[in-house]
């Protein structure tokens, strides 16, 4: 059967000219209405922080994946269980359950194991408010995400075929030299496609970050909203700040996907 994807891949895009109608509309009235240029005003200052848990958080999550992949394809039995436990675990969790229990949890443990370091060199301790929620919020997201990145770089790496694995080691390749020039660059290939939708997958899940209180999109909206009882008006420019991000990076990894199919070798 063929895939629907390449069935209607020469398919006129109407859902994009619907989208960009409808962006347009709204585009329009946050212009043309003096409430929407002020609630876009107050929810744009959430839009840097919306993206900066997002970039840091994918970013720290990728290494970590990245690293749970090679574990769980590693020759130690203690390597593998050890990351397949991880991410077994952390896959069953919501990702709001795990922000709550890293933010009330984890978090204070953290403090606490690091106040037991400072008291045993004499040092001045810290308290568990000194951890911004901003960071508790990423680092529960970058634990909730690498465990999803991890399986797309293990499907990835096994991607390769073994034969040109074994055709490096005859050629005197040690292990990091396979990884490097031979393993990775084909798998990125097949890893960059699902990596680019988690991605976007973790822009709408950052508004989850609101439930701490961290000042991204979705809180500001809840503030403004509470204040000018405009629930329509500021949730219409929520949804528009989310899928301007959304569709665009939805766009640009469409085109990276069909770059990357064209490429020869």
């Amino acid at each position: 059967m063929t895939p629907q994807n390449d069935e209607y891949a020469g398919e006129f895009p109407w859902w994009l000219v619907a989208a960009c109608g409808l962006g347009a509309f709204f585009l329009y009235r946050i212009i043309s209405d003096d409430l929407y240029t002020q609630v876009l005003s107050t929810l744009s200052r959430g839009v840097g922080i919306t993206l900066f848990v997002t970039g840091v958080g994918f970013s720290t999550a990728c290494v970590i994946g990245l690293l749970l992949a090679v574990a769980g394809l590693s020759r130690y039995r203690f390597l593998r269980q050890t990351a397949r436990f991880y991410i077994e675990i952390v896959r069953g969790l919501p990702i709001i359950v795990l922000l709550l229990y890293v933010a009330f949890v984890i978090a204070p443990a953290f403090v606490a194991g690091v106040n037991w370091l400072l008291e045993a060199v004499g040092r001045e301790t810290i308290r568990t408010r000194d951890f911004p929620l901003l960071w508790r919020a990423i680092m529960a997201l970058t634990i909730g995400y690498s465990a999803f990145i991890a399986e797309v770089f293990r499907a990835g790496l096994l991607s390769v075929d073994e034969g040109q694995v074994e055709a490096a080691k005859a050629l005197g390749l040690n292990g990091w030299q396979r990884f490097r020039f031979i393993v990775f660059p084909q798998a990125i290939r097949t890893i960059l496609p699902p990596l680019g939708n988690d991605f976007i997958a973790m822009i709408k899940d950052s508004s989850l970050v609101s439930v701490l209180g961290v000042l991204d999109i979705t809180q500001l909206g809840k503030v403004t909203a509470a204040g000018n009882f405009r629930y329509f008006e500021t949730y219409n420019v929520v949804a528009f700040l989310y899928l301007t991000m959304t569709i665009t990076l939805s766009l640009l990894l469409r085109r990276l996907e069909r770059h990357m199919r064209q490429k020869p070798g």
